[in-house]
C-alpha cells in the first residue's frame, strides 16, 4: 500500500479535470462536437429544504462511547485489555442500543460474534498503536461481516475504562497508521482509484475524526508497485 501523502489526487482536482476534458462532447445519441467547450455552470442543489433528523441519544457511531461490562484498565494502556472481549462487549451494546436496525452494527455480525469462540470469530488480528500521542497504545481491529464489508473499531483507555473512539462500516481496501493518522482506503466506481479517509485524534472531542478525504491510485495486491488495471 502507498504511504500516507503519496500520489493522492484531490477529488476536486479529478472533477475539474473531468469537466475540462468532457464538457460538451457527449449526449444520449453518442459522441459529437460542439466546437469550443460549453461554459461550466454552478451545480444545482437538489432538495435543499429537506434535512436528515439528528441521531437519537447514544446512536451516533462516530462519537466516543464507553464500552460497558469490561474489567477496569488500571494501567491506562490497551495492552491490558483482552481484544476479543472488548469487541464482543462493544458490538453487544450497539445491538442493544439500535434494536437490530443496523444503524450502529450489522445485527447478523453481532449475533455471530456473540456465539463464536477464539480463532473462529471473524475478528482481524488486533493492532496496538499510539494514535493519541500520549505514549500509550490504542487498540485497532475490525470485524468482517460477509467477506466484503467490515466493522472497523478503535478503542482507547480513559479513566480506567475502555472507550471506543472510532466506528466505521466499510469495504476495507486497506488501513494505514502513521504519525497519529489512521487512513481508511476504500474502492471507488473507478477501479484505478481508491478513496482515502484520513482520521486524526481530536483532544477537545476525545475521539478520532475525519480530517481529509482524498483519492489515491489503487494498488493491486499481486502488483504492489503498479496501479490496478482498468478491469480491477
Amino acid at each position: 500500500m502507498a504511504p500516507l501523502g503519496v500520489r493522492r489526487a484531490p477529488a476536486a482536482l479529478m472533477l475539474g479535470a473531468a469537466l475540462s476534458l468532457c464538457a460538451g462532447c457527449t449526449d444520449a445519441e453518442g459522441l459529437h462536437s460542439e466546437g469550443d467547450s460549453a461554459p461550466v455552470t454552478a451545480p444545482l442543489s437538489l432538495w435543499q429544504d429537506i434535512h436528515p433528523s439528528p441521531a437519537a441519544p447514544g446512536q451516533s457511531a462516530g462519537q466516543p462511547t464507553k464500552v460497558p461490562g469490561l474489567a477496569a484498565v488500571t494501567s491506562g494502556d490497551m495492552h491490558q485489555a483482552e481484544p476479543l472481549a472488548v469487541v464482543k462487549a462493544d458490538l453487544a451494546e450497539d445491538l442493544r442500543k439500535d434494536k437490530g436496525s443496523g444503524r450502529l452494527v450489522h445485527p447478523a455480525t453481532a449475533k455471530k460474534l456473540a456465539a463464536c469462540e477464539g480463532s473462529a470469530c471473524p475478528v482481524r488480528t488486533p493492532v496496538l498503536h499510539d494514535l493519541t500521542g500520549d505514549g500509550k497504545d490504542e487498540l485497532i481491529t475490525a470485524v468482517d461481516i460477509d467477506g466484503r464489508l467490515s466493522e472497523l473499531r478503535v478503542y482507547t483507555a480513559e479513566d480506567k475504562a475502555v472507550v471506543r473512539v472510532l466506528s466505521r462500516r466499510a469495504v476495507l481496501e486497506g488501513v494505514e497508521v502513521a504519525a497519529g493518522h489512521l487512513a481508511v482506503r476504500e474502492p471507488t466506481s473507478n477501479p484505478t482509484y481508491v478513496s482515502v479517509s484520513d482520521y486524526v485524534w481530536d483532544d477537545g472531542r476525545g475521539g478520532m475524526f475525519l480530517q481529509q478525504l482524498t483519492l489515491d491510485t489503487c494498488r493491486a495486491p499481486e502488483r504492489p508497485d503498479r496501479p490496478c488495471p482498468e478491469t480491477g
